[in-house]
């Protein structure tokens, strides 16, 4: 559990760029299950560099793109950025003569580029500037060097990172690890509203007793009586889809168990000989209620508050998996969403399916084994040193 915490607090500051940022072509698998699928491609000239160059060891990429601004002391009279090829042969990207300040902004799929580079519009580019592997450098000619240079070619890639791409193109290794937050504020926001209004009910129900209890009773039998998901899913609607109102939705609808359970640990303990003396000198109701039952209820609501959290990190997964979250919000259960919505299913993206939903199965599991323990240390009569 610590170390789960961990990765949702600690592991999305790993990241330079938002999760929202596009850092290769949607649907790219994870690197070390890409086969051939070349990298993202990132090269830069800065500051007065005129010339950069990197390795490239795969097939052609889908395309490029080339952005940034040069800056000359003066017009250059010829001047123009190239590409050159590991065979010496060179291809002209841009041309910077005739202005001070030149800013570039290129896209491989574009038709214009496409003409400048003398082909036609069927003509791939990319196997004009990629044709083989080898060394290549983007090289700044001219009669002038540039003052500023800030330069910038990239490839989106067939591959990236540790669990690939989304339709998107964002990093799913890093959604994953923000959807660990959103599901445990979630699962332990919504059955610690839930567990404290159902110690409530429960307390003062159990102790009162008569017409109250009975009262509360029968609204507890009417709650889970009615299916829970329909209910969820029109107050959701109604309300809107913000994280916290699907927060508040849930724990309004789980706290029933909480109350039911705490109402008879109290119903065994008002009749005890230790309160009957306290009633009989006077005590206050909430003198009783909170020094004395309370406590003895902690125990048992706090294995209940680490069982319930599975079910609602669930409700939440499902509310989301049905486009009832917030779409600005990344959860495991909008994930789910998504990649089905997008078609990862039939597209055999394993990577965005897989990650999510083992995640909901591990911290279900993990706080279900929490809250059995915590279960046997408050009945000693369910662990195995209980047993006779």
């Amino acid at each position: 559990m610590i170390a789960v915490t961990a990765a949702g607090i600690l592991g999305p500051m790993m990241f330079s760029e938002p999760a929202s940022t596009s850092v290769a072509r949607p649907f790219a698998p994870p690197l070390w299950a890409s086969g051939d699928a070349p990298p993202p491609l990132r090269v830069t000239l800065s500051g007065n560099e005129t010339e950069t160059a990197f390795e490239w060891r795969w097939d052609a990429p889908e395309t490029i793109t080339l952005t940034g601004d040069v800056l000359f002391s003066s017009p250059p009279a010829s001047s123009s950025l190239e590409l050159v090829l590991p065979d010496g042969g060179r291809v002209t990207l841009a041309g910077l003569d005739g202005a001070r300040r030149r800013h570039i902004d290129i896209d491989g799929r574009d038709l214009d580029f496409r003409e400048r580079l003398g082909l036609s519009p069927f003509d791939d580019a990319m196997k004009l500037l990629f044709p083989r592997n080898g060394r290549y450098r983007l090289v700044i000619t001219g009669d002038i060097p540039p003052e500023q240079v800030e330069i910038e070619l990239s490839a989106p890639g067939g591959a990236w990172g540790f669990l690939g791409t989304d339709q998107r193109g964002r990093d799913v290794f890093h959604l994953l690890l923000l959807g660990v937050r959103v599901s445990l504020l979630v699962g332990i926001s919504a059955t610690l509203l839930a567990s404290f209004i159902g110690l409530s009910a429960g307390l003062t129900s159990g102790y009162v007793g008569g017409a109250f209890d009975s009262l509360v009773m029968r609204l507890v039998d009417l709650l889970l009586s009615i299916p829970v998901l329909p209910i969820l899913m029109v107050i959701v609607g109604i309300w809107g889809r913000g994280l916290w109102q699907l927060v508040l939705v849930l724990g309004l609808f789980s706290w029933m168990g909480s109350a039911r359970t705490i109402r008879s640990m109290v119903l065994s303990l008002r009749e005890a000989c230790y309160v009957e003396n306290l009633r009989s000198i006077g005590a206050p109701t909430r003198y009783i209620l909170f020094r004395h039952l309370l406590p003895e209820a902690l125990p048992l609501l706090l294995a209940t508050v680490t069982l319930g959290v599975p079910g609602a990190i669930l409700a939440e997964a499902g509310l989301s998996f049905l486009g009832l979250s917030d779409p600005r919000i990344i959860s495991w259960g909008r994930m789910l969403h998504e990649a089905h919505g997008f078609g990862a299913f039939t597209a055999g993206a394993w990577w965005l399916i897989l990650p999510p939903g083992l995640g909901i199965a591990l911290i279900c599991l993990i706080f279900l084994d929490i809250g059995r323990a915590l279960e046997e240390k408050a009945d000693p009569r369910l662990s195995a040193g209980g047993r006779r």
